[in-house]
């Protein structure tokens, strides 16, 4: 449920303390949007610690939340590979450290580090293999079941996010959500 990246972190680590000129670390606060959907960046975001939400707003402000992501997850990857404006917003739930870098320097170590590009090309691989069947068990099963999901995958879940982030990762309303909550107490 929140994604990680432990082995693309480590080697971020590296890197840093390698070409130091390349990686700014950068702090952001709860609430504090990072990116900005529809908007052009320069470079892009390696979580060094703290949880995001990456998210898409329609034209009527309402927010699908595709992903959380943690430690050592990177984001602003697709604009360097597409050139189009960002896709998603990001936005910190909590404090979050990142390693910041230009859209120059990242192409530079894909281009010249082959374990640099691997590890970036797995991580991309595994986002997106990860959405297509969280998707399909979000449609196919009931929200209980798909909370019970959440419980299993991470027990503690509705203490880090907010209900508000949690039906917006569902695809749902709050009072679904509500409904749903109040029915597996019932339930117990």
């Amino acid at each position: 449920m929140i994604r990680t990246d432990v082995n693309l972190l480590t080697y971020i680590d590296t890197l840093s303390q390698k070409h130091p000129d390349y990686f700014l670390v950068e702090r952001y606060h709860s609430k504090e949007v990072i990116l900005e959907q529809d908007k052009r960046y320069q470079s892009l975001y390696i979580i060094k610690s703290g949880i995001t939400k990456c998210y898409l707003s329609d034209e009527n402000g309402k927010e699908f939340i595709q992903e959380f992501l943690g430690k050592g997850m990177e984001f602003g990857e697709l604009e360097v590979f597409s050139g189009n404006l960002s896709f998603c917003s990001i936005e910190a739930i909590s404090d979050v450290d990142v390693y910041k870098i230009s859209h120059n320097q990242y192409t530079e170590l894909l281009e010249n580090d082959p374990v640099f590009n691997r590890l970036i090309l797995k991580s991309m691989a595994t986002k997106i293999g990860y959405k297509a069947p969280r998707h399909s068990f979000q449609q196919s099963y009931s929200i209980e079941d798909n909370i019970i999901r959440m419980h299993q995958i991470f027990p503690n879940f509705e203490q880090v996010l907010s209900k508000k982030d949690i039906a917006n990762y569902m695809g749902i309303t709050l009072r679904s959500l509500n409904r749903a909550l109040v029915q597996l107490e019932k339930g117990k």
